[in-house]
């Protein structure tokens, strides 16, 4: 897979060219953007559903889990991390060598919280902590922004509160979270991220968890778990992230973008 997968244009039907090579063998980037689309929200439901269980250990293969399964379909390196360097805008995300160690920090954080006595603030804080390693880590070519937030959702499983993305019941918009996780990246030669940004933002998107539905209450326990799905507003995008060549070295549904036709600006 690494040597397959090894440099920037590796991942492209050409190179230089705007459509990541995919197993459906699609070279036209809107018809792959919605493909990859119908397929990742099919396995999100699943995923939602409990018809394919992804265990919780909340570390790196939990979220290479996730991945995988969202993206099997439709990428061969699903699940695998990236080998290249890869940015958004202004924000730089981790060199591949460090992946790594962003997921295990991000697995610490986890281990180390007394998540089911947290008050809301608490709650908000601790998931910004979290996530602005998972963000700063980016570990896949494509697909880290639906695959962190459905990771983040299961972390709140752990609390007695969900994460509800809908801009509808949050206000949290797009450019809102976009900008928040942009500010959480690390300073040029630092390596922690600060999460002062992602704080509101994360309060914001949390409520209460409803009480478990009782058996005796058909369909209850379907409702809950949609109610609890990331992707019903949560800001899908593209076929290809907003990435362009990096350091290699050391929320309501809109309809997908055109992938890779301009690197410097694509999605989460």
């Amino acid at each position: 897979m690494a040597s397959q997968f090894s440099s920037w244009d590796s991942y492209f039907w050409e190179p230089g060219g705007p459509v990541l090579r995919n197993l459906y063998g699609e070279r036209d980037g809107a018809a792959l953007a919605q493909r990859e689309y119908s397929e990742t929200n099919k396995q999100q439901a699943k995923i939602e559903l409990g018809l394919t269980p992804i265990p919780r250990t909340y570390d790196a293969e939990h979220m290479r889990a996730i991945h995988r399964q969202l993206f099997g379909n439709v990428y061969e390196w699903a699940g695998e991390y990236r080998t290249v360097g890869i940015r958004k805008n202004l924000s730089e995300f981790s060199s591949p060598a460090d992946v790594p160690r962003y997921l295990d920090d991000a697995a610490r954080l986890v281990r180390g919280a007394q998540w089911s006595t947290m008050n809301r603030d608490q709650f908000a804080a601790k998931s910004a902590e979290v996530f602005a390693y998972v963000n700063q880590a980016h570990p896949f070519r494509e697909g880290n922004g639906r695959t962190g937030k459905l990771f983040m959702q299961q972390v709140s499983e752990l609390s007695p509160y969900r994460i509800d993305y809908s801009p509808a019941v949050s206000g949290v918009t797009p450019e809102i979270w976009n900008q928040a996780s942009m500010l959480s990246g690390p300073d040029r030669g630092r390596y922690e991220p600060p999460p002062a940004s992602l704080v509101p933002v994360f309060r914001a998107m949390t409520v209460e968890r409803p009480p478990a539905p009782q058996a005796s209450t058909p369909g209850a326990s379907t409702e809950l778990r949609r109610d609890r799905s990331p992707y019903r507003a949560s800001f899908p995008r593209s076929a290809t992230e907003a990435t362009k060549p990096g350091n290699t070295a050391g929320p309501t549904n809109r309809a997908p973008k055109t992938p890779g036709r301009r690197p410097d600006v694509g999605r989460d």
